[in-house]
């Protein structure tokens, strides 16, 4: 390693949501100092499975239902599930093949 370059890397004790702590090493701060966190993995939703709302906007979630909402077995959607149900169109016969002119 380059001396100089580095920041100081120190001991460091972090508070979690819930009062418990620990004791870790980090460039925060200065040696001995405490980190209080506001938000962690024991109370943020995405960690903790809480309930989430999506909040429609201009009908944004609605157009990406009705388009992709059958894919993955959700309901609703006309996607790649709708599609496969319409009946085929009638294909035309191929065109007769004309014979190449010689030189």
């Amino acid at each position: 390693m380059k001396e100089g370059i580095h920041p100081d890397y120190h001991e460091i004790t972090v508070v979690m949501t819930d009062g418990t702590s620990y004791k870790t090493r980090s460039t925060y701060g200065k040696a001995g100092d405490t980190l209080r966190l506001d938000i962690d993995s024991k109370s943020h939703p995405a960690w903790t499975g809480g309930q989430q709302k999506l909040i429609d906007t201009g009908g944004q979630l609605a157009r990406f239902n009705k388009r992709f909402g059958s894919i993955g077995g959700a309901t609703g959607g006309t996607g790649a599930t709708a599609a496969a149900q319409k009946p085929a169109a009638p294909k035309a016969p191929p065109a007769a093949a004309k014979p190449a002119k010689k030189k």
